[in-house]
């Protein structure tokens, strides 16, 4: 596999597993499961980040309920098909567990990328900056990535001009939130989205004529 496309896109977690084991899918033979891991911030709040870890990693028990594993892997997307309409699924794929370290931030992404929707800049109601952002990230056997990442304060005002097919390289973390989403006039229903909070961005100024091309509505 390409060097550069493993170090394009990684992410260490570490934090407590919250949910049980759901079947994902099955490659080559290999099962996939989809479980859920609570990783602490620095302040009292936390994020609950969905995974992905093969049956392989499973066995060993570090998976279980209630334990606290450590991990590092990538973040990635696909497409699912619901109720008719294509919606994004994010999912940290689980490459390794590691020993833990307790002086390591618990949550960090750090991904080279290439910016594929213009950014939505906007302020709060107290005046706080945000820029909303769409990177592609390239991965093995022409695949790619659709990452939402979200700017804050000096960094939103940095990425609100840039234009698509800019290459940027990202540091942060992976957060999650709940929001309602209105399904009819008598149905709302609370779900969650997962974003990536950004600490660190850089345009990278090396031009790569390789902008991934695949349908991401």
């Amino acid at each position: 596999m390409n060097y550069e496309l493993m170090e394009n896109n990684k992410v260490y977690l570490k934090g407590e597993v919250i949910s049980g084991t759901t079947f994902s899918h099955e490659t080559y033979g290999e099962k996939f499961y989809d479980l859920t891991i609570k990783v602490d911030r620095l302040s009292s709040n936390f994020d609950c980040v969905p995974v992905t870890v093969s049956s392989k990693l499973l066995s060993s028990g570090a998976f279980d309920v209630g334990r606290t594993v450590a991990i590092s892997g990538q973040f990635r997307s696909y497409n699912k098909l619901e109720d008719g309409k294509s919606r994004l699924i994010l999912t940290v794929f689980v490459r390794s567990v590691l020993e833990q370290d307790e002086e390591s931030n618990p949550n960090i992404v750090t991904l080279t990328g290439f910016l594929c929707k213009e950014p939505i800049y906007r302020t709060t109601p107290f005046g706080r900056e945000i820029c909303d952002l769409l990177v592609a990230v390239n991965r093995a056997y022409n695949k790619s990535d659709y990452l939402p990442c979200i700017a804050w304060g000096r960094n939103a005002r940095f990425v609100k001009d840039i234009p698509v097919g800019k290459r940027l390289s990202i540091t942060g973390r992976i957060q999650s939130r709940e929001y309602q989403k209105k399904l009819s006039e008598t149905d709302i229903q609370t779900r969650t989205a997962y974003e990536i909070s950004i600490a660190k961005i850089d345009i990278v100024e090396e031009e790569i004529d390789n902008l991934p091309t695949e349908n991401i509505s």
